[in-house]
């Protein structure tokens, strides 16, 4: 049976990472076209209208049983919620302040961030081949997407502000499910809705701000509305499966294999949009962040490819009736 098993867990890895992809590219393709071609620029309220279909998924989801009860602390709530926030908005103001190489550094960032997180919080060691893989694939990353690189003050604040948050976000995701002991969907069932009021709340002032336009005197038609909700349920597997992957693997994982969703998008803009960016520099980056990505999955999934050397993650009812062992412990996620 524990052959069977682990070929299933395998194959739900597969599973949930290539569901994350699809609809990943598939949201930034969307999203580019709502932008480009239609002039919707309003990316936060946009973000807002995603996370209000995503509500409303879960409600459907837990009617019709699905999603059993669970809690989740206000306060927890309102962390993950600071965090997420800060993130969007960080990301988006990074992306008007600076130069688009400085904005790739910063995405790039996040995984020595995310790392030191997992370093400090859950007392987690990497080994030699691990390290190396990931300064592998940031380094073929770094070919394919940095270009010109300026930097001025309110640019890297905001960068700044965008890495930490995203990382902690993304960090607190796997933190939650962990110690809240919840599913996929019951974490959605209690972030989405406060990330949908607070953005659809917030965000027509920040949109205004950052594009002087107004999301209510934007010239709304049919073809716009379509993108809309075309864009609004793509993002609902967006959230779910970051949701997904994240409970599976851990932030950092999240992050190197996530730059394969770079890459397609690299690819794809290449094959719809013209070859004038495919250059010999572009092709060996591309080639070297696989190299790094295939290594890291090796890497982090043999013996000591990552270890949590001590237990360093209360649980709420679970520790106090012994769900989880106070003992030495390896990290099973890759």
């Amino acid at each position: 049976m524990a052959p069977t098993s682990k070929a299933d867990k395998k194959a739900g890895d597969v599973a949930a990472w290539m569901f994350n992809v699809v609809t990943s590219v598939g949201i930034i393709i969307v999203n580019k076209a709502l932008m480009a071609t239609y002039g919707f620029s309003f990316a936060t309220t946009l973000t807002g209208l995603h996370f209000a279909t995503t509500t409303l998924m879960t409600l459907v989801l837990r009617w019709l049983g699905y999603i059993q009860p669970s809690h989740l602390p206000v306060s927890e709530l309102l962390k993950f919620m600071v965090f997420a926030n800060f993130s969007i908005v960080g990301m988006n103001v990074s992306l008007m302040w600076n130069s688009v190489g400085f904005y790739q550094i910063a995405k790039l960032s996040m995984i020595p961030v995310s790392c030191l997180l997992e370093v400090v919080l859950d007392k987690i060691r990497y080994s030699r081949d691990t390290k190396l893989s990931i300064g592998i694939v940031l380094l073929g990353v770094g070919v394919c997407t940095v270009t010109d690189v300026s930097v001025n003050a309110k640019g890297f604040i905001a960068a700044f502000i965008a890495v930490w948050s995203t990382s902690l976000q993304q960090y607190y995701v796997h933190f939650l499910q962990r110690k809240y002991s919840l599913g996929s969907f019951s974490l959605l069932g209690h972030t989405a809705p406060a990330q949908a009021g607070s953005l659809l709340l917030l965000g027509p002032f920040l949109d205004y701000w950052l594009t002087n336009k107004r999301v209510d005197a934007y010239d709304y038609n049919f073809g716009s509305l379509m993108f809309i909700i075309l864009s609004c349920t793509i993002a609902v597997g967006t959230n779910l499966s970051q949701f997904i992957c994240i409970g599976r693997f851990t932030a950092v994982s999240f992050q190197v294999l996530g730059h394969m969703k770079t890459i397609l998008v690299l690819i794809m803009g290449f094959f719809f949009f013209g070859k004038e960016g495919l250059n010999l520099h572009v092709v060996l980056g591309m080639i070297i962040a696989v190299v790094g990505m295939i290594w890291y999955g090796n890497a982090s999934s043999k013996p000591g490819g990552k270890e949590r050397w001590s237990h360093s993650l209360p649980t709420s009812r679970q520790q106090k009736h012994g769900g989880f062992p106070e003992t030495t412990e390896h990290d099973g996620k890759v």
